[in-house]
Formats: C-alpha cells, structure tokens, sequence
C-alpha cells in the first residue's frame, strides 16, 4: 500500500481543519452540549465550500474523490468533535444512493451534497444480522412497505430519507423510507455523546428499493462497510486532538512543583496512548486505501473498527485519568472528547463483535 497522501486529501483536511478551528472553539462546544447537538453554522459552511459534495460522482456536482479523501475529511472533523451528519448524511446515505440509486435517488444524493437535505441510515442491528431486521411485504400495486423498528438512527429528525435494511424472503435489502410519513414515529433516545439518535417505529410504511432484490446483500454490505471505516476514521481525528489536549496539560499542570507530564506514570500513559493511536492510524489508513484501491477491504475495516474502539477506550480513559477532576467536569473540553471516543467506541458494534467478525472473514476465506 501506499502511505503517501493524495493531494486531495491534504487540501480536503486543510479546508475542513480551517472552517472547524475557525467556528469550532471550546465555547461553541459548550453552547452544543445538549441533546440533539447539531451545528447547523458548520454544516452550511461545510456545504458552502464544497466539502460535502467533494466525494459524490461529477454528475451529481461533486469532484469524485474517494475514500482516501472522505476519511480525510471525518478525521478532521473527529478533531473538533463536530456536531454533524458528514458520515450518515454524505459518506453512507449519499453514496449509496449515487452508486445504487434510480435517478430520483441519485437526485437526492445530489441535494445532499449541497446541503440542502441531510440522509440517514437505520444500521444498529448485529453486524451480520439478516434477520431481526425490519420486514417487507409488497403491496397490491406493486410497490413496497416496511414494517418493524430501528434503533439509535442517527439525524433521523432532520433526514429527508433513512435507508432501511430489510428483509425480502429472507434475503437483505436495502429500502428508502420518508420519516415524514404519517406511519413513522421517532422517539428521541439519549447517548453518552448527546448526539441526536432515535429510536424509528415502521408501521406499513411506503418504500422504495434501492438497487434490486439481488443486490441487496451488496448495497447493505457497502452502507456497513462505509459506516465502520467513517466510525474508524472520525475516532482517529477524536483521539488524536484529545492526546494533544493532554500532552499540553501535562506541560502546563504542576504538581509538587513539577509538571504533571515529568512523572513517569503519566509519560508511560501518554506514550501507550500514543503507540494505540498509531495504531489506528495505520489500520485506518490501510482500509480506506484498499477501498479507494477496488480492493477487498472488509477485514480490513473490521480489524480498523476493533482498533477505533479498543483504542479509544484505552485513550479516553488516559485523557480523563491525567486531567483528573477536570476530565469530569462537564465544562472542560476533555468531557467532550472523552463522550465523543465512547460514542464512538461502540457505535456499530465495540471490539470483541468487530473481532469475531474478523475471525469469520478469515475462517471462510
């Protein structure tokens, strides 16, 4: 693999890097630190300077650039611990729709990528899980509708359409739902991270397919895959600014009169913190090339998701441990890397789920 950044890439993180420093500060997190958080500024400004069509096909306004780019762009924005749907908005629901889609859909991708919608996905079930999902029957006239109920579906009171993994005989499928429709209900649910989840309720609610029967398996495999690698990459950017947070209170914190980062129990906790995030990383870095690549990337992301879980449980407890009663104080910028990592840890399935699904991967290879 190659370890070289894309041009792209470095302009994309540099973009995204400036507009969050610039309207991110530590008192706009604190102004956000309430449920249902969602920084509507950033998001405009996000859509205003291109950064949210960036990955869509030129067909559809973007600049079609791939995964190398997109988790260039959630990295930064793990950074600030932003408050919007880049991942379920552009790099799941918008690429779905653009790869899988009719042209209605693919409009709808189109409209994500100016902003002027947000898209969502309904993907908490287990990782493999064919079952348990959602049903689907067809309708006397031929068309579709689901019935059944999803969980912690992020942005779902915003998003225009949820993609709704469902079965079909038994087979997976994945379908476009209105929440606005009158037979879906949404029920706020609370996170570690307050971020704006709920749980959906289908009740023979019209939808619409995406891509074909036979594809299904292909379309939900890709929106999963997209979920786990955006997860992966946003933790990397999430762990990465909270060490640097820590590593400059430990030069500024004295205790009996030296500071903090002097003592070796603190410098060992800093340099495991540092190794995992490299880690990371590498892992990272290896799957979005494999995907960018055409390559087959599924146990890559998984062994990138163990990491971005493992290690961001081990690296917020370390920045929480050496901030001390700061690290709890819900005033302090570490309270919010700290909810923002064990958010992230166990979104989409924590490290042991991650593990065992690598371990089918390669048992069946």
């Amino acid at each position: 693999m190659d370890f070289t950044p894309t041009e792209a890439q470095l302009d994309l993180a540099r973009l995204t890097g400036e507009i969050c420093a610039k309207l991110v500060t530590a008192d706009r997190l604190r102004e956000l630190d309430t449920a249902g958080r969602f920084d509507e500024q950033l998001w405009k400004a996000l859509a205003e300077t291109g950064v949210l069509a960036a990955a869509l096909p030129e067909a559809l306004g973007g600049s079609d650039f791939g995964a190398l780019e997109q988790t260039a762009i959630l990295r930064e924005l793990g950074k600030s611990v932003a408050a919007v749907p880049y991942l379920w908005s552009i790099a799941v629901g918008a690429d779905a729709l653009a790869r899988f889609g009719d042209e209605a859909q693919r409009a709808l991708a189109a409209r994500a990528g100016t902003g002027e919608i947000v898209l969502t996905a309904a993907l908490a079930e287990p990782l493999h899980a064919t079952t348990d999902l959602p049903s689907i029957v067809a309708g006397e006239d031929g068309g579709w509708t689901v019935t059944g109920t999803a969980t912690t579906v992020a942005f779902a009171d915003r998003a225009e359409r949820i993609l709704v993994p469902a079965t079909v005989s038994g087979q997976p499928a994945v379908f476009v739902v209105d929440p606005a429709h009158t037979s879906v209900t949404r029920t706020a649910q609370q996170v570690v991270d307050l971020a704006p989840e709920f749980l959906v309720e289908f009740a023979a609610t019209p939808a619409e397919l995406l891509g074909t029967v036979e594809t299904g398996a292909e379309v939900l495999a890709r929106l999963r895959e997209q979920a786990w690698l955006g997860l992966s990459a946003a933790q990397l950017g999430t762990l990465e600014r909270a060490l640097e947070l820590t590593a400059e209170h430990t030069r500024t914190r004295e205790q009996f009169g030296k500071p903090l980062g002097s003592f070796q129990a603190v410098a060992q906790r800093l340099s495991d913190a540092y190794i995992d995030i490299g880690g990371l990383r590498l892992t990272v870095t290896q799957a979005a090339w494999r995907v960018a690549e055409g390559l087959p990337a599924t146990e890559a992301i998984h062994i990138a998701k163990f990491w971005a879980a493992d290690a961001g449980h081990k690296v917020a407890h370390t920045v929480v441990h050496i901030h001390g009663g700061l690290g709890i104080d819900r005033d302090h910028i570490a309270h919010n890397y700290f909810t923002a990592a064990k958010h992230n840890e166990f979104a989409l399935g924590a490290a042991t789920p991650h593990l065992l699904a690598l371990g089918a991967e390669l048992a069946s290879a």
